[in-house]
């Protein structure tokens, strides 16, 4: 009884503090667990992005999204989710957009054309605005993408690994992220599906997954990486196992081989294609590269791009020497953290894709303001004992997560972009 009076008497925080504790210690459900702890963490999102919207309406402060109706749905689908909105009602221009001295300015042909179909479909079929149905769609792919989280980690690790990675995850800096009008929940959502077909040896099932991830958001091509990890290990474990006992051999079948392959290359070739495409249709051999560099004016002046340049020019144009010698640092930091015991236990296929995604992000990304959200493709490395090796280390990161997502809503989709 006093037990139950407790809880009653609670506040709502606390409420909510004992819910997701409770969530994280019962025994695992596929489903059930992971839509809770969704559950749980979209009233933390809606409550902090509620109160930055209230606060803004009644102060009469501006934010970035549709001023003629300034509704808690379009300040959910400020910044970039405009030309998400601009591509589901108009679609893509046939002519890039120019500025006086004839450069490409920013315009949608940065943004892939698979979220806003989505969206528009739901628009056509509902009557709703692209406000409205684009944070339903992405709340919902949000929850798909925390089971589906929730199951990758089950399959490398165990249940706990599971629950705590999955709660991580939705209550992190950027889980606000997962209900707002932005392709990233779609994208996690088909990516970590992808992972968890690899990881069960469903080869035809990655390939599918992972083109139709490749016109969601950039960043496929680090899944064919993990493809051709994934071909290595099975192939040297099956060579190994070649002289052991019948009953302990491992076998790698040709038409497996042949799959591996075949869908490392498919999902290459869908990563590669939307440059194709957008110089296909506006007649301009380089429209997408052209069109990414427009962002980064602002930033860095117009420059030509080479890869694996962007992170030492943007350290160097605001830090100067010192900035190379930070970035230096932080690559070192980052492969030693890959490099972790902790890590590595979650298996090749996980650890294969974070490090060539994190390649891809050195290569061609130029850090700013957005790197937090780019970084959510990780979200597996929360499985680790590097955040789960004691209870209180879990509770420790969620807390921090928590904390950080409220600054990360004033900051970033507040005052910033992200």
């Amino acid at each position: 009884m006093t037990d139950l009076l407790e809880t009653t008497r609670a506040s709502g925080p606390t409420r909510l503090r004992r819910a997701v504790t409770a969530v994280l210690e019962a025994p695992s459900s596929g489903w059930t667990t992971p839509l809770l702890l969704w559950l749980a963490s979209r009233v933390v999102s809606t409550v902090l992005l509620g109160t930055v919207h209230l606060l803004a309406t009644t102060n009469g402060w501006h934010f970035a999204s549709y001023r003629r109706d300034p509704s808690f749905a379009t300040f959910s689908g400020s910044w970039d989710a405009s030309f998400y909105r601009t591509i589901a009602e108009h679609g893509y221009p046939h002519v890039l957009p120019t500025d006086g001295s004839g450069h490409v300015v920013p315009n949608p042909w940065a943004f892939l054309p698979l979220f806003p179909g989505v969206v528009r479909a739901v628009m056509s079929a509902t009557g709703a605005s692209f406000w409205v149905a684009g944070v339903l769609v992405a709340s919902a792919c949000g929850a798909g993408a925390c089971v589906v989280l929730f199951r990758l980690v089950l399959a490398v690790a165990d249940a706990r690994r599971a629950r705590w990675a999955t709660a991580l995850f939705a209550f992190g800096a950027t889980g606000y992220l997962l209900q707002v009008a932005y392709a990233e929940s779609m994208f996690l959502l088909l990516l970590f599906g992808a992972l968890l077909a690899l990881v069960r040896r469903r080869y035809w099932l990655v390939a599918g997954l992972g083109v139709v991830a490749a016109f969601t958001r950039p960043g496929v091509l680090a899944l064919a990486v993990a493809l051709a990890v994934h071909l290595v290990v099975r192939w040297i474990a099956a060579r190994r196992a070649a002289g052991a006992p019948a009953g302990v051999q491992q076998t790698f079948p040709w038409r497996e081989r042949v799959a591996v392959v075949v869908a490392g290359l498919v999902v290459a070739a869908a990563g590669l294609a939307w440059p194709v495409v957008a110089s296909a249709v506006t007649g301009r051999p380089g429209a997408y590269l052209d069109t990414e560099l427009s962002w980064w004016v602002g930033f860095v002046g117009r420059v030509d791009f080479t890869p694996l340049t962007p992170w030492f020019l943007m350290a160097g144009r605001w830090l100067g020497p010192a900035g190379l010698v930070l970035v230096v640092v932080v690559l070192a930091a980052t492969a030693w953290f890959l490099g972790r015991r902790e890590v590595r236990a979650l298996g090749p296929e996980v650890l294969g894709f974070v490090v060539a995604y994190v390649a891809y992000l050195v290569a061609v990304f130029l850090p700013q303001q957005s790197l937090p959200r780019l970084l959510m493709p990780a979200a597996p490395l929360l499985g680790s004992d590097v955040f789960l090796a004691t209870r209180r280390r879990a509770v420790g990161w969620l807390v921090t997560g928590v904390c950080l997502q409220a600054v990360a809503v004033v900051l970033l989709w507040f005052l910033g972009f992200p």
